[in-house]
């Protein structure tokens, strides 16, 4: 279901941690808004699932790392996984974004700003990075 509304959500998925970001096609900006703890591996899918409820994106960016050649790894096909999941799950677009090298470029702002207290942080921030490298490339 398309929504007119312009907002999307960011995902910087990982085993442990799913940092989440919050986004505005019109602006082309993101904020960070969230970490999501997994459950023994899996997707915390309850709160994923409060997420879109209470943020009702029009569609979804998942960052997917790879290799500098561009090559995959297993980390990749387990981001994809994950974006194919929210995509059935909820009936949302979901788009992938080459997310290499966003959580060094995270930990940098956050150590130049002085304001990096936990990995949760960094997952938030990396998500918010993923999704202003997709609205950057996709903008009109």
């Amino acid at each position: 279901m398309s929504r007119p509304s312009g907002l999307l959500l960011g995902f910087d998925y990982g085993q442990k941690r799913i940092g989440v970001a919050v986004g505005q096609r019109l602006t082309a900006t993101a904020r960070p808004l969230v970490t999501l703890a997994t459950r023994n591996g899996a997707p915390d899918w309850e709160a994923i699932g409060r997420l879109l409820r209470e943020w009702q994106p029009e569609a979804l960016v998942v960052g997917v790392p790879t290799h500098a050649d561009g090559s995959e790894f297993e980390t990749t096909r387990a981001a994809r996984r994950f974006g194919n999941r929210l995509a059935g799950r909820y009936n949302l677009r979901v788009h992938f974004v080459d997310e290499t090298l966003t959580s060094a470029a995270a930990e940098s702002l956050l150590s130049e700003a002085g304001a990096l207290r936990d990995c949760g942080e960094l997952d938030r921030v990396a998500a918010q990075l993923i999704l202003e490298t997709w609205l950057h490339q996709n903008s009109q």
